[in-house]
Parts: structure tokens; sequence; C-alpha cells
């Protein structure tokens, strides 16, 4: 399988998705602002700002996560060990809404954030786990004559 254009595809779909939170969540700042009415008390001016700031640190977030992609696609290299926790989050996170959007907003937000992190889980998946590009092939990665992991002595039977 050919990971760098998953990569950089999954990049892609995660920096526009980054922009998508981003006005996703100013127009709905500025619908919290036109009604100026209070939730169990807040201040709708602090409701206003707590909307744009999650906008915020989410587009951050997925920007992020487009980013480690698209360098892991460019440089055709898997991404480090940091990167890989992050991309897992990504995951994670794109599952969990995925459920709670079936709810509130239909089955297609579903689908979208589902093949969103599968694009994910693919690219974590195509690179393997070893965090140098390599993969869990059959003898990937063990000097010639070994049957243990690279570097180890084979266990005695």
């Amino acid at each position: 399988m050919r990971r760098g254009p998953v990569a950089l595809t999954a990049g892609a779909v995660l920096l526009g998705e980054a922009v998508g939170a981003v006005l996703l969540h100013l127009v709905l700042a500025s619908v919290l602002s036109g009604q100026r009415m209070s939730l169990a008390g807040l201040d709708p001016d602090a409701m206003v700002i707590g909307t744009r700031a999650m906008g915020g640190v989410l587009g951050a977030y997925l920007a992020l996560c487009g980013a480690v992609l698209l360098r892991a696609g460019v440089r055709r290299a898997a991404p480090g060990r940091w990167a890989r926790v992050l991309l897992v989050t990504c995951a994670v996170t794109h599952g969990v809404l995925g459920a709670v959007a079936v709810g509130l907003v239909g089955w297609g937000a579903f689908a979208w954030l589902v093949g969103v992190m599968a694009l994910v889980v693919l690219c974590l998946v195509a690179y393997g786990g070893d965090g140098e590009g390599g993969s869990y092939e059959e003898g990937a990665g063990r000097p010639a004559g070994e049957d243990g992991p690279a570097g180890r002595a084979p266990l005695a039977g």
C-alpha cells in the first residue's frame, strides 16, 4: 500500500475540517451574541467568548493533526512517538464526536466523522508501530539468520 498519498489526503481533510470547525464556532458565537439570552444564569458574553475560544482550540488541534499527517506524507516516514499519540487522540475524538453527532446532527455528520477517523487510523496502521517508517512484515528489521526481534537473541526452546 502506498502510505504517502493516504497521509497527504488525511492531512488535507483534517486541515479543511479545522477551517470548517473554526467557521462553525464563529457562526455559533454570532448567533449567541445576537440572541442575548442566558443559559442557567451564565453571562451571554461569557458564552460567546467561550464558543470562540473553543473554536480556536479545536481548529488549532485539528490543524496540528493535519500538519503531522502532511509532514509524514511528504517525508514518507512514520510520525514519531508523540505525533502518533496525537493522531490516536484525534481518531478517538472523531469516534466520540461521531457517536454524539448521530443523535444531534444526523447520519451524514456521523458518516463524515467516522470517515475521517478511518483515514487517521489507516495512516496509523499503514506506518506500523516501529516509529521508523517500517512495517511488521515477515522479517522486516531483523538481521539475517535471526528468528527473534531485531537486536535480541532468539528465545531458547
